[in-house]
């Protein structure tokens, strides 16, 4: 699952800087020009930042949950959580936000949780559709709910700014897990939550 990424060796940082120095003389520009002499470690800083979800250990962001609840069970929804993220494919941001749900059985994780959950796995190289999968498989393992749902919709930039040029495009991606995905009643709870956030709104 998410833990599985690939140990291996980082380059140096000098290795890095040269890396960026040569994108930018690809471009056509000039990298001793002053405006971009610095560029090379400004892009080094601001990557560790945007891809630090690789250093981050999901079971530690969700290893507490609070049972003092008055036996709460009924839905948990987080609407509208912002994310940032690359694609894979092209090294070029996709944003949007994530709509999370999930049914409590033992006790209810703090809801600031979810949002690091979502943020650890979207700072890395992703593709939409795993990094909604990545979302409900943790909440399902370590959370263990009795359901969860995981919506995420975004732009690509892949697609706005280049190929086909189309800026405005939402991609929706969803998975459901539990009784969510099998009692048509809990499924049909969660969207009228859902869509009377959409509707509140506007």
């Amino acid at each position: 699952m998410d833990e599985k990424i690939i140990k291996q060796k980082k380059p140096s940082k000098k290795q890095v800087k040269n890396a960026i120095r040569t994108l930018i003389a690809w471009t056509g520009d000039d990298p001793n020009r002053e405006g971009v002499l610095d560029t090379p470690d400004r892009v080094s800083k601001a990557y560790g930042e945007i891809f630090s979800g690789y250093g981050q250990d999901v079971s530690k962001i969700l290893n507490k949950t609070f049972k003092d609840v008055s036996n709460y069970k009924d839905i948990v929804f987080l609407s509208d959580i912002p994310f940032y993220s690359h694609c894979e494919h092209h090294l070029v941001p996709f944003y949007g936000k994530a709509h999370i749900a999930y049914l409590p059985s033992d006790g209810i994780v703090g809801l600031s949780k979810l949002a690091r959950l979502t943020h650890a796995f979207a700072r890395r190289l992703q593709t939409q559709e795993n990094l909604t999968a990545q979302i409900i498989d943790a909440i399902d393992e370590h959370l263990k709910p009795r359901g969860s749902v995981v919506i995420l919709e975004a732009e690509h930039l892949c697609m706005s700014m280049r190929g086909v040029n189309s800026p405005g495009v939402t991609t929706t991606t969803q998975r459901f897990s539990g009784v969510f995905e099998t009692d048509k009643d809990e499924r049909d709870k969660f969207f009228s939550l859902f869509n009377s956030r959409r509707k509140n709104n506007g």
